[in-house]
């Protein structure tokens, strides 16, 4: 599938983002801790998502839909050996987040199997941190090189235990954070990851009965539970889809409404853009964006660069960083990106330059964008998506360019956006989907 796009135009209008992507797969995989059903509303209508469902139901979990937003999940009965077939390893391996659902499965079944998950090809993407975890409540882990996979158990109960994390891993904090809401005993988690897709997993497990102490922190206290009940929860705006139509607004030019914005959690959104020059008024839950025809970086001292890199929640999210390189294109000044988590996500940068962006990828972690400041548009080109965030850094340069674009490989950008050439249809873009 591809996008076609004819670039240039201003855009207007209200836009309303998507549950979000990265708290879905979680509170999905969190459904699995309990026998009683978990009702989930805001779901993304995502590719990702549907497949995270797929996964629940093969694993025996009944999952009932309640509208395109919305579903009852009820795990009376898991089946762990299911992902052993054929069919279920190839759907572990279709997304990232399927390795969300090794921790309740070792909670409430006492093992798990799995191949190496999949997702966007944007590095390594370690595992350890999970596995480490899983260790020290009491699992033992092995793995077969001729299926190619992992077989974790747990002999016994799990056994809470004080855990420093070989990162800040999201999926790692939150395989852990799930495992541990029912393992005996009290579990510390040192290190762990704080974004706002953990503080609602925290917040679900604790309506769901769980005992957590420090949630939105980077020490999580969990006292374990014999049984988790049902619960009801409705996930966040995705703050990732909020800093991607500011990007939009910044480089087509264009007034924006963006709605139902989570504002508790929007300051490591709008801050990066906020150094570049661009910012952002807030009405209410309403995020509005006037970009100035000409924005300059803030570098504090005269002479600087504008260092953007991302960090730990609260700081920059790695996920918003391909779009800030694509608006520092026209930035009026120069922009080093430093991509420090992984060593593949700046390659998309070779099919910017050849839009006429000025831009040196110094390393596979670095590039510096010399900003034209409007001096000059980017063109038109026919180029591959080859993630869900490079691809969404490039539909938005596509938007900017003069002339037409063809985003080949478009399916990448839907696993992350909801119906995104619709919606942007309504904000005034010229955007088209086509089938292979």
């Amino acid at each position: 599938m591809r996008f076609i796009i004819e670039g240039g135009d201003r855009l207007s209008g209200v836009y309303s983002p998507q549950g979000s992507k990265n708290e879905a797969l979680q509170i999905i995989a969190a459904a699995l801790l309990t026998e009683q059903p978990v009702e989930i509303r805001n779901l993304p209508d995502i590719l990702d998502v549907h497949r995270q469902l797929e996964l629940v139901e093969l694993l025996g979990a009944q999952v009932e839909r309640l509208g395109r937003h919305a579903v009852r999940i009820r795990a009376a009965t898991l089946e762990p050996n299911a992902l052993l077939s054929v069919e279920g390893r190839a759907l572990f391996r279709s997304i990232r987040g399927s390795i969300l659902l090794i921790g309740p499965l070792l909670a409430r079944c006492g093992e798990a199997y799995f191949p190496r998950p999949g997702g966007d090809k944007i590095g390594r993407r370690r595992i350890d941190t999970h596995l480490l975890g899983f260790a020290a409540l009491g699992a033992t882990f092995s793995y077969d090189p001729h299926r190619e996979v992992y077989h974790i158990a747990a002999p016994r109960r799990l056994q809470g235990a004080g855990i420093l994390l070989e990162e800040a891993s999201v999926t790692g904090t939150a395989n852990l954070l799930m495992a541990a809401a029912l393992a005996q005993g009290e579990t510390t988690l040192y290190h762990a990851a704080c974004e706002p897709y953990i503080q609602q997993l925290g917040l679900l497990l604790r309506q769901m009965g769980a005992e957590i102490e420090g949630i939105g922190t980077n020490r999580l206290h969990i006292v374990g539970q014999p049984a988790l009940n049902g619960a009801s929860h409705t996930l966040l705006s995705d703050v990732i889809e909020i800093g991607s139509l500011i990007a939009l607004s910044a480089m087509t030019q264009s007034p924006l409404r963006i709605q139902r914005v989570p504002l508790a959690h929007l300051t490591p959104i709008v801050r990066p853009f906020e150094r570049l020059g661009i910012p952002a008024h807030v009405e209410g839950d309403t995020l509005l964006i006037h970009p100035p025809p000409i924005y300059e970086p803030n570098t504090v001292e005269d002479g600087g660069i504008l260092i953007l890199s991302d960090h730990t929640w609260p700081g920059t999210p790695p996920d918003l960083l391909s779009v800030l390189l694509v608006v520092a294109i026209q930035a009026a000044g120069n922009v080093l990106i430093h991509q420090k988590m992984f060593e593949s996500r700046l390659f998309f940068v070779d099919r910017l330059i050849e839009m006429g962006a000025q831009i040196v990828l110094c390393d596979p972690h670095r590039a510096l964008v010399m900003g034209m400041g409007r001096r000059a548009s980017l063109r038109g080109i026919r180029m591959s998506s080859p993630d869900i965030r490079a691809g969404m850094a490039l539909l938005i340069a596509a938007l900017s360019a003069e002339g037409r674009s063809i985003i080949e490989q478009a399916d990448q950008i839907e696993r992350g956006y909801e119906r995104l050439d619709e919606r942007l249809r309504q904000l005034g873009a010229q955007i088209w989907r086509e089938e292979d």
